[in-house]
């Protein structure tokens, strides 16, 4: 294969600060390369330097002669008043193609958008469709290298496994290879062959591997053992060296010399391993759950919400306990955020459903994360969005000064008066988790957690998630986060109706099945027969609760283990003498036993069904 563009000890700084010196990256035919890093690693930067947007300070960057290098940007421009077709066609205007050809490739690609009507405004169409406009524009001049800043950035699931299907496809305006930034990591998995991650953990300020994202994840653990090791060896040898020196080699020899020498040379090499093993920050995300043992938290039965003609869902039952982990998956529009403000609503009745009821256990704390970030205060400090009331705020029964806290999740002292406005998405999205931190819970309610956290702060939610004893109802187009967290999904089919599944791809799978006129246009007027949709509903339901009954059994089997384990480890006498080890086991029973408690509470409804004839 052959080069296509190359950067060469490549270096950028923005004032005082840097994001990257010495880089290198060759980029062949056929590289499909996924870009990753930390958040203000330079990975947008590196991108626009690619392109020719921005200056680098040092270095070389060598591309193929008449190369065409096209650029898919986070936000979407367009002329708003103009149709997709027409902003295409300008995309094109400086190419020396007929009007007629010109036509046709734009009507090709925009046929891979799935777009019903190309001739409505671009200011008329929603979030998703706007995006995979964008991404034709950006193919449509068949670049021979296509590079892309975060491409599922409002693309609801259906929208990102079409994308994953469009890179994959080979046609026309294909470009020869791509790079582009992503944090969503099912979609790395499935997109690309090579993997290059900016850090400041590497020696080199990159590990660039060859292969798909799990394997750059075996590779990249092997590679921090061994820089453990390294740093492990090293630091026994400076040991002994450093003794040597202390006391004090009398003869000056040119032998005695080059120890001290070595000594020295020893203890800068262990420096330098020692930051860059602890150069990569990792948010520090731990959810507080109030431990109460309710085994019913919330209870819905038959919720139903529309707007004007448009039904978003109707006969909704859910019911939330300790330990619940759902999953809302449908297209953008569809009434997951809806349903998620009437669960909120649960204890205040501010946001009413049209029809059903929602009950609440006493006392019970819900917690609700917005996606829209309109609950900060774009005018206030980073050191008042922190700690509202002072200097100081209180996690755990623990007070934690407002530099500590701020520490954990990534922020530099320096920062704490600069205004939130002037925060990347990202850091936003740091300040509104630390806030949920603060903040006891029964249930959380997460409405794309997710948006602009990098791959390191994911990877921490997921696993404060797993550790929170209450119970969770996730938003989110992240089907690695879904696949992690989630027991279930409550999938929205568009047209009113919404099913519980097994997980995200039987939610699609059944879609995949549905009228074409139903997936084209997503929502569809409310139903004159309800009792004719029920019917249907059961007959959808009695498919998963038949698959669900069957594995029944061994989730119970499994769940009795664990259960089993723990008390077996209770009753160790050895236990009493470790509080703290006694009071997390305790803990980790009472739930496993709640676990095994509501898994029978299933099996006898299922067992009920089964007798009245589902």
């Amino acid at each position: 294969m052959s080069n296509i563009f190359s950067c060469q000890s490549v270096s950028k700084a923005f004032g005082a600060q840097l994001l990257f010196s010495d880089l290198n990256l060759v980029i062949t035919s056929g590289d499909r390369v996924g870009l990753i890093g930390p958040n203000g690693s330079g990975k947008s930067t590196l991108l626009k330097i690619i392109c020719g947007l921005e200056e680098k300070d040092h270095g070389k960057v060598l591309r193929e002669k008449n190369m065409v290098v096209s650029y898919l940007a986070q936000e979407d421009r367009f002329v708003e008043h103009l149709s997709p077709v027409e902003n295409l066609l300008e995309s094109l205007s400086d190419t020396p193609l007929e009007q007629a050809e010109k036509i046709n490739r734009v009507q090709a690609i925009l046929s891979r958008a799935e777009l019903t009507d190309q001739d409505a405004p671009l200011r008329e169409l929603s979030g998703g469709w706007r995006k995979r406009v964008s991404i034709c524009r950006s193919l449509v001049v068949q670049p021979d290298l296509l590079v892309m800043d975060e491409p599922t950035n409002h693309l609801d699931i259906e929208g990102i496994v079409w994308l994953e299907k469009l890179l994959a496809g080979s046609f026309a305006s294909s470009p020869s290879a791509f790079i582009m930034v992503s944090h969503d990591r099912r979609f790395l998995e499935n997109s690309i062959n090579r993997v290059v991650e900016l850090s400041a953990t590497y020696p080199s300020g990159t590990f660039q591997v060859s292969g798909t994202y799990s394997k750059f994840l075996e590779k990249r653990q092997e590679f921090l053992v061994q820089q453990n090791m390294l740093e492990e060896r090293l630091a026994n040898k400076a040991r002994r060296e450093t003794e040597w020196l202390r006391r004090g080699p009398k003869a000056r020899t040119t032998k005695a010399r080059y120890r001290i020498d070595e000594a020295y040379r020893l203890q800068d090499e262990l420096g330098r391993v020692r930051a860059h093993n602890r150069a990569e920050g990792r948010v520090s995300i731990e959810f507080a759950a109030t431990g109460r043992k309710t085994k019913k938290l919330l209870d819905a039965s038959k919720l139903s919400k529309g707007y004007d003609d448009i039904e978003l869902f109707s006969g909704l039952d859910m019911i939330l306990s300790p330990g619940s982990r759902i999953g809302l998956v449908g297209r953008n529009g569809c009434g997951k955020s809806t349903l998620m403000s009437i669960l909120a609503s649960g204890v205040n009745e501010e946001f009413l459903p049209d029809s059903g009821t929602i009950s609440v256990a006493d006392g019970v704390s819900i917690i609700d994360f917005k996606q829209d970030r309109s609950s900060l205060d774009q005018e206030s400090s980073l050191r008042r969005a922190l700690a509202p009331e002072g200097d100081s705020i209180m996690f755990r029964d623990r007070s934690f000064h407002v530099v500590s806290w701020a520490k954990r999740f990534l922020f530099r002292p320096d920062q704490l008066e600069t205004p939130v406005s002037r925060l990347s998405g990202g850091e936003q999205a740091r300040i509104l988790i630390a806030e949920l931190m603060r903040q006891p819970a029964d249930i959380l309610l997460l409405d794309e957690p997710t948006n602009d956290l990098d791959i390191p702060s994911r990877d921490v939610l997921e696993e404060s998630l797993h550790d929170f004893g209450g119970a969770v109802v996730l938003v989110s187009h992240d089907r690695y986060l879904l696949d992690r967290v989630c027991d279930c999904v409550l999938g929205f089919t568009g047209d009113g109706e919404v099913f519980y599944y097994a997980d995200y791809h039987q939610w699609l799978a059944d879609l995949e099945k549905r009228p074409e006129e139903q997936r084209e246009n997503g929502l569809v007027a409310k139903k004159k027969e309800p009792v004719a949709a029920k019917q249907r509903k059961s007959g959808r339901l009695s498919y998963l609760d038949q698959r669900e009954y069957e594995l029944m059994d061994e989730k119970i089997m499994q769940a009795e283990e664990i259960r089993d384990r723990l008390e077996n480890r209770i009753n160790d006498p050895a236990l009493g003498s470790e509080p703290e080890s006694l009071q997390k086991t305790w803990q980790e029973l009472e739930q496993a036993r709640s676990h095994v408690d509501r898994l029978y509470e299933r099996w006898d409804e299922l067992e009920e069904k089964k007798q009245e004839g589902f």
